[in-house]
């Protein structure tokens, strides 16, 4: 095992800063990455099969924002590659040969994913409507691939599998058992259900705050219905997958489980706690459902939950960041389960959106709802591991960079990012105000169901 010299407590902070910022920056676009193809090529074919241009239309537009948003999605994609290997010595040193696989593949996927969308947003226009459908094809398959590969070598962190330690050395790498690891199906499901949440809301909402303006043409109606529909199936799946994950944390990782709950003491009918803040040793203010924890993770008011009583105080994770990120999350997914719900109801009863100015006033704010559950799901995944970098095998501080002067980086990432996120806003905003017309006489001709 490759051994470093101790980084001071403020260069740590700094790289942990860095990353924080540049993964949560990353992980938006990475979202619609995922999600965004597949709902621009099911638009485009259902415009195609039903003849509606407005289906059309709207997916060239999505279209346009998918190159936007897939071109500054490669340049912080590359800056995390890099600041895997310049913040994070010690670990890509010593495991970089165990999670080597993944970042290949997830690099393959890239290319496949940028050369096919190149293609895609060329064609318009230039192919058949069917044969550039299906030019959209592996765009939608390689943005999930990338997405997987990513996740299962985050996973692998959670859950480190295929290698030996031999006197502190890696030995007997097997790169497959590593990528295949128990956290990896879980989380990449999840992952990949909230970039589908994450897109469709997120779309929506910005149809949702066109009709708030008095926009309610049919374009601007399906453009809210389509990817909140889409949004709306996803959601009930997604908090039954997050259920499942807490018994995974349960088994594999209890001292997360512990700081997401604030447990203290181990033991049966453990309660759950709604809100709270960890004060004084415990939580306090929360609502306490009895029992609750406890069927959570056995079924039954009687099942065993490990508390923090039974982790060393240096290896538990930082409890108020764990506990409240890990809340926030778990209220915006029942609230968008609830809006869900709304137009679910609406649609049986009448076939049509609800007519209250308050469900396109919630749908318009959905979309950011959306992405602070996303960012506060990944907290709760990444800071509940501390101190861990590779779960009880080397500590964050161990793998850090011992160079000093991290907080330079750190100042640098963010000026970057700030200029980016200024950059996106401002093309964005000129495509939205220059929206694609309606395509010409004809435009379905070549296409036979």
């Amino acid at each position: 095992m490759h051994v470093f010299a101790a980084a001071t407590p403020a260069d740590l902070m700094a790289a942990r800063e860095q990353m924080a910022l540049s993964l949560g920056w990353h992980i938006i676009l990475a979202c619609f990455g995922v999600g965004m193809p597949a709902l621009t090529v099911f638009a485009e074919w259902r415009g195609l099969r039903t003849g509606n241009e407005d289906y059309v239309r709207l997916a060239h537009q999505w279209a346009r924002a998918m190159g936007v948003l897939f071109a500054v999605g490669a340049v912080s994609g590359t800056i995390l590659s890099f600041e895997m290997g310049l913040l994070w010595p010690g670990l890509m040193a010593t495991y970089g040969q165990v999670i080597g696989l993944p970042f290949a593949l997830e690099g393959f996927a890239f290319f496949i994913e940028a050369i096919f969308l190149g293609i895609y947003l060329y064609a318009w226009g230039r192919l058949s409507p069917r044969r550039h459908v299906l030019t959209g094809l592996p765009v939608c398959v390689a943005g999930v691939a990338s997405a997987v590969f990513v996740v299962a070598a985050n996973a692998w962190m959670n859950q480190p599998r295929g290698f030996d330690l031999v006197n502190g050395a890696v030995t007997r790498v097997r790169p497959w058992r590593a990528l295949f690891n128990p956290a990896m199906p879980w989380q990449v499901v999840h992952m990949v259900l909230a970039a589908f949440m994450v897109t469709g809301f997120g779309i929506a909402s910005v149809y949702a705050a066109g009709m708030l303006r008095g926009r309610r043409d049919r374009y601007h109606r399906i453009g809210l219905l389509l990817p909140f529909v889409v949004a709306a199936v996803v959601t009930p799946a997604q908090i039954v997958v997050g259920d499942t994950l807490a018994r995974f944390l349960a088994t594999r990782q209890p001292a997360k489980l512990a700081a997401i709950e604030g447990l203290n003491h181990t033991g049966s009918h453990r309660p759950i706690s709604v809100g709270g803040l960890y004060l004084g040793g415990r939580i306090r203010y929360a609502l306490r459902i009895p029992d609750g924890l406890s069927l959570l993770v056995g079924y039954r008011p009687g099942a065993v939950v490990q508390g923090l009583d039974r982790v060393p105080p240096a290896d538990r994770p930082p409890i108020n960041p764990v506990h409240l990120s890990f809340q926030a999350m778990v209220a915006i997914g029942f609230g968008l389960l609830a809006l869900s719900a709304w137009l679910a109801l609406s649609w049986w009863r009448r076939r049509d959106l609800p007519r209250s100015r308050w469900f396109l006033w919630f749908c318009a704010v959905a979309g950011i709802a959306s992405v602070v559950a996303l960012e506060a799901g990944w907290v709760t995944t990444e800071v509940g591991r501390q101190p861990w970098i590779v779960w009880h095998h080397q500590r964050t501080a161990d793998a850090v960079n011992p160079a000093p002067g991290l907080w330079a980086g750190l100042v640098a990432v963010l000026v970057v990012y700030t200029v980016l996120t200024v950059a996106i806003a401002y093309v964005l905003n000129r495509l939205r105000s220059r929206p694609v017309g309606a395509p010409q006489e004809g435009w379905a001709e070549e296409y036979q169901p």
